[in-house]
């Protein structure tokens, strides 16, 4: 039985099986960029973007028509239980996130875009430039949200798409404020594995910006389509637009900013508002 088997030191002057430094990381040709990005997509947003082609087959084949049907986000598990609905909904949101933290780490390991850097910095997902990610999503923001509001409305009025009803949560003194991480969650996800990663990766692989900002925008509209035709073009022109945002300024941060906006806006105006408002 030799040392290694028994658990003993290598005796003086023996090379130890074991290296002291770390190996170098792995690199990835552009097969294995496509290999890598199915492999996350498909634990994240890309199963999501399978799931809701199969939602709005079987929405298309039901006798209502698409607009007299609801998409209904942001539900309550145990209405009953507001205690036991509240742990469903913060485990639920910070699972949701462990996509992020994937990319994070194969980003750091894996062909780092800049090695010694970490990679929430490489994406920009840090504080080192605060006013450009607040300037920059409150304008990104205003510049989708609005035309997207009238786009849906739209859509809806002439059967595209479904009515979406985006708070569903029973009534309880913590419905905003898991609204507000609902929404923050949503944008840290897909800002980060369908702009940053992507992005990044097919940047890494040898594809042109045009295509790889495409392929974000339709993976994007395609985990929206459950909603409808309407949520899916809405959501491509919304990638588009990340992704020319993302090329120009190689940060998450103000898609992340203006992202959440939108949907506090839609979440938690609809969940105050949604008696007053003419649509609901």
């Amino acid at each position: 039985m030799s040392h290694a088997d028994a658990g003993m030191p290598p005796p003086h002057g023996e090379p130890s099986a074991v290296p002291s430094v770390p190996g170098p990381r792995s690199v990835l040709g552009a097969r294995g960029v496509v290999t890598e990005v199915l492999v996350v997509l498909g634990l994240s947003l890309g199963a999501s973007a399978i799931w809701s082609v199969l939602r709005i087959v079987e929405r298309l084949t039901r006798p209502v028509p698409l607009g007299q049907q609801t998409s209904s986000l942001n539900t309550s598990v145990t209405p009953d239980r507001p205690w036991l609905d509240l742990a469903y909904q913060l485990v639920g949101i910070g699972l949701a996130l462990v996509p992020v933290a994937l990319c994070l780490y194969l980003l750091g390991r894996v062909t780092p875009p800049q090695p010694g850097t970490a990679a929430y910095r490489v994406l920009g997902l840090d504080l080192r430039r605060p006013r450009l990610d607040l300037v920059g999503g409150v304008a990104l923001a205003a510049a989708i949200g609005l035309p997207g509001l009238g786009f849906y409305l739209a859509a809806t009025a002439l059967g595209f798409n479904t009515q979406v009803s985006p708070a569903n949560l029973a009534g309880a003194w913590w419905t905003v404020p898991v609204l507000v991480l609902s929404a923050a969650q949503n944008a840290v996800l897909e800002e980060v594995v369908v702009v940053g990663y992507l992005l990044t990766r097919l940047e890494q692989g040898g594809w042109s910006a045009r295509w790889a900002i495409g392929v974000s925008a339709v993976v994007r509209g395609a985990y929206h389509l459950y909603q409808g035709f309407g949520g899916f073009v809405g959501n491509v022109v919304m990638g588009v637009v990340f992704g020319l945002a993302w090329r120009r300024w190689r940060r998450v941060g103000p898609l992340v900013v203006a992202h959440a906006l939108i949907d506090i806006v839609a979440f938690v105006g609809y969940a105050l508002f949604k008696d007053h408002l003419p649509w609901a």
